[in-house]
């Protein structure tokens, strides 16, 4: 369906270039038990894009363009979203190193979901879609079932299966290949002990979002942004570098604006 606007194509592209040139600027909407969901996509190789997002009230509070996820960058942020006043309750992120260091160093006390599905599919791509042993069998079934642990009963029940494939496979996993010149070693199934290893390491925060249903289990509300973003980028494909970050400053501004109208009563309080 076309809507005729009434303006020429040299006035919208004049109006256009005016809104590229002064990008607006974000204001943070200070909140009580903010479940922030923190991620980053690339545009470029040199560009990218790091958000910051409320997922109770589905709002952008900070983003940052970079070219990588960085400590002193990530460290910064976090410093800067307490200084204005957003009270943080969780972090629900992929388990980038980096990040990690960050909340660990700015809000030790937060409490910190390691997305699920990032854990689930990382593993899944280090067995492969068909391991060829049987330990890696089991524990591919015990991971495509991670998802879906909606309770503490069924959590009880999976690290049950768990821990008693650790149990069955334990020797197996740990098995070393030694170089009988240097004494060097390695392990024979790398890939099968790096999953496990993975999984261990999320453990500990892989199940918060079971106590609180407010903390979201994944990044996946994220990613699915990410997406829609960069659909609506992709039409304008020739635009510079500098432009570029304007068009998707101008795209979050929106987004934020559409946010307000749509929470609900209780949220217009904590307005900036």
């Amino acid at each position: 369906m076309v809507v005729l606007t009434g303006y020429s194509k040299s006035t919208i592209q004049r109006l256009f270039k005016g809104y590229l040139k002064e990008p607006p600027m974000l204001s943070v909407y200070p909140s009580e038990r903010v479940n922030l969901i923190i991620d980053g996509t690339y545009f470029t190789n040199d560009l990218c894009l790091i958000l910051y997002r409320d997922n109770t009230v589905k709002f952008t509070q900070l983003y940052r363009f970079s070219s990588g996820e960085r400590y002193e960058e990530l460290k910064e942020d976090l410093e800067n979203l307490l200084a204005l006043g957003v009270q943080i309750e969780s972090i629900t992120c992929d388990g980038h190193r980096a990040l990690l260091r960050a909340v660990k160093k700015v809000c030790p006390d937060v409490t910190l979901q390691r997305c699920v599905i990032h854990v689930q599919r990382m593993c899944r791509i280090w067995l492969s879609s068909k391991p060829k042993s049987i330990p890696g069998q089991e524990l591919r079934r015990i991971i495509s079932t991670l998802h879906l642990i909606r309770t503490q009963q069924q959590l009880s029940f999976w690290l049950l299966d768990l821990a008693n494939w650790d149990a069955r496979h334990h020797e197996f996993v740990h098995e070393k290949t030694v170089n009988p010149t240097t004494g060097k070693y390695w392990y024979k199934h790398k890939l099968l002990k790096r999953s496990f290893s993975v999984i261990m390491s999320a453990l500990p925060n892989l199940f918060h979002y079971l106590e609180n249903p407010k903390i979201p289990k994944s990044t996946n509300g994220l990613e699915s942004f990410f997406g829609h973003l960069k659909n609506n980028l992709n039409v304008h494909r020739g635009l510079s570098n500098a432009n570029r970050k304007s068009f998707l400053k101008w795209y979050l501004y929106f987004k934020n604006q559409q946010g307000k109208r749509f929470s609900k009563p209780w949220d217009k309080k904590n307005e900036a």
